[in-house]
């Protein structure tokens, strides 16, 4: 790999406990394996010397690339054209089920489609995220890397009387090959982990049982999609990138697949996004429900109750009973380190794996789980004796400790403030816990949450409030805006038309909002503890689109909405900035992102449906 690929330049596969990222040059080059969080495999995105890589790409210099999803699956082709044939490598990861495993499969299957066309390939792993050496092992069918009690098996995809096919060469521990194919014949390869036996040979046949196995699986589940609006195509996509983003043996969705990708390249803002945020998980039970994925959201549910079944009556070190993110196993344990030997994506370091955010004050989550596990109910997902009681002692810590400064939704690391969000949040917690209890007859102290939940709503509008600004901002004395308060009338602390909601909107939109793409906030106006700045957050702009659509102001939604849908990549892929120069920045697609597009365009078709 001679230079950084551009973010948006990448497609995702994944098995539903793991993932990979393939570019539109035919390189995996990122690949964490046995699950999302654990160390990196192929990790050239954030290192492209030290961190490895498989490519298969044409042996020729000239050749266009273009790149597609199998329609309706997570199964991703790249196409090459070149003067000589034009040929494609399909990827894909079959399913691996509910149960944990380390065994997983890549498969890289290589076709020429027309004239003839000869396919060079590198396979060259690095675990433990380079800091690992490894043997290579060749064998009559294929190859081993073994590093430090991890395998991977390249097994080859091939006919009996193909030897002739096969050009093997190899250095110390990297493995190339060279695949010359003429148009109908299709060959490849399989790395697998943890195999349970020795390198083997595959047929072709057995290849595209498999294949069609996994088309199966993906075209039934989005065939229990209820979604059958106006921009289906992408609302659809969104699905599919969120289940791959859902650890299937727990049901936990991590933010993004992927580490350390810069929100300003040449900057530090290099995040681990490999965990599962209260906070961005509660928000996927609206989309999965809202598209009809109730075993989804079940799944969730069920992991955010036994969090809080496990932590109840704990104060967790002053931080509350729920920590803001976990493993995709429900642990804890994220401790931040820096990789000092990998140079990071562009040079933008450090590289971080895990993340000190996790110890952090976040008051707004409370509010997000607790409209999640109201909003399940009215599905017909319905919390047990254990998980009521476990929420009662959530909400009476919750009681005792919403006045204080947090950290905020953004994970700024300028030191604690009184947020606004935060105060808006806590108060959904109490408002949707007391519409929960009177709906389903439970236990509760209501007169304690109605009063909690009243003063909640009083001081936000006292102290929240900005006269000179005209607006809702930030934090409390502060002057700055932030767009975390768009979802103020979503989750129904203000209606859209109050003046004081619509002149916030409109001071928004003279600072945030630049042709239709949103800032988070101004970081100059609000030092956050980090140096640079950022782009648009692509999950505001969404934020955005809801909050015009529930402001009556529909046909401006719609035009943000298009334009927010032309700054996709080539397969609809959002990470979690745009640039000026409409380039992704961030890790890598963010779940955040998609969840609040399917948001966004559930609001604004029922909007539209209401007018017609």
């Amino acid at each position: 790999m001679d230079s950084y690929p551009l973010i948006e330049n990448h497609g995702l596969i994944g098995d539903l406990q793991t993932a990979a990222l393939v570019t539109t040059d035919g390189t995996v080059d990122w690949f964490c394996c046995p699950r999302f969080d654990s160390p990196s495999v192929f990790g050239a995105l954030l290192d492209k010397d030290k961190g490895g890589h498989c490519t298969v790409r044409p042996a020729q210099e000239t050749y266009a690339t273009k790149q597609l999803y199998f329609p309706d699956t997570a199964i991703l082709v790249t196409r090459f054209m070149t003067e000589a044939g034009a040929g494609e490598v399909v990827d894909f990861m079959p399913v691996t089920g509910e149960t944990a495993t380390n065994r997983h499969r890549l498969v890289r299957m290589v076709r020429c489609v027309r004239g003839t066309m000869t396919f060079e390939i590198d396979v060259a792993p690095r675990f433990d995220y380079g800091r690992a050496r490894h043997e290579l092992h060749i064998t009559e069918h294929g190859a081993v890397f073994t590093s430090d009690g991890m395998n991977l098996t390249l097994h080859s995809i091939r006919e009996p009387d193909d030897e002739r096919l096969l050009t093997s060469l190899t250095g110390e521990h990297d493995l190339h090959l060279t695949l010359s194919l003429r148009a109908g014949q299709q060959r490849g390869l399989l790395l697998e982990s943890a195999a349970d036996g020795p390198p083997r040979e595959i047929r072709v046949s057995e290849y595209q049982q498999v294949f069609d196995d996994t088309i199966q699986f993906w075209r039934s589940w989005l065939g229990r999609s209820r979604y059958s609006g106006r921009w289906r195509e992408a609302v659809e996509r969104s699905a599919i990138t969120l289940k791959l983003m859902t650890y299937a043996p727990s049901g936990a969705v991590v933010a993004a697949p992927t580490a350390g990708l810069p929100e300003q390249l040449g900057g530090e803002r290099n995040w681990d996004y490999r965990f599962t945020w209260i906070r961005d998980a509660s928000f996927s039970v609206y989309a999965l429900l809202g598209m009809g994925f109730t075993d989804e959201a079940t799944a969730f549910i069920t992991w955010l109750g036994e969090r809080i079944k496990e932590r109840a009556g704990e104060d967790n070190g002053g931080t509350g009973p729920l920590n803001i993110m976990y493993t995709v196993d429900g642990s804890s344990d994220l401790t931040e380190e820096t990789l000092d030997h990998w140079e990071g994506y562009e040079r933008s370091s450090p590289v971080r794996i895990g993340n000190g955010a996790a110890s952090q004050l976040q008051l707004d989550i409370y509010g997000e789980a607790m409209d999640s596990i109201f909003f399940a109910q009215g599905h017909g997902i319905h919390p047990g004796h254990r998980g009521w009681t476990g929420l009662i002692t959530v909400l009476d810590w919750l009681a005792d400790h919403w006045d204080q400064a947090d950290e905020g939704l953004w994970e700024t690391r300028g030191g604690p403030e009184n947020f606004t969000y935060g105060r808006v949040m806590s108060w959904v917690a109490f408002d949707r816990a007391l519409r929960l209890a009177e709906r389903t007859g439970r236990p509760a102290p209501l007169a304690r949450w109605s009063k909690v939940r009243d003063a909640l709503y009083e001081q936000v509008m006292a102290k929240g409030w900005n006269d000179s600004r005209g607006a809702f901002v930030q934090h409390y004395g502060s002057e700055v805006l932030d767009s975390s308060l768009l979802r103020m009338p979503t989750v129904g602390f203000i209606t859209p038309d109050d003046p004081m909601w619509t002149s916030t909107l409109g001071a928004m939109e003279q600072e945030l909002v630049t042709d239709s793409l949103v800032y988070r906030y101004n970081p100059d106006a609000s030092p956050d503890g980090l140096r640079g700045s950022e782009g648009t957050f692509s999950l505001c702009t969404f934020m955005y689109v809801d909050a015009l659509a529930r402001a009556g102001r529909i046909d401006q939604a719609r035009l943000v909405l298009e334009k927010m849908l032309g700054y996709a990549n080539h397969l609809g892929l959002y990470s979690e900035e745009i640039a000026l120069t409409g380039r992704q920045l961030g890790n890598f697609p963010q779940a955040f992102t998609h969840l609040a597009l399917i948001d966004a365009a559930i609001t604004l078709d029922a909007a539209l449906n209401r007018r017609t």
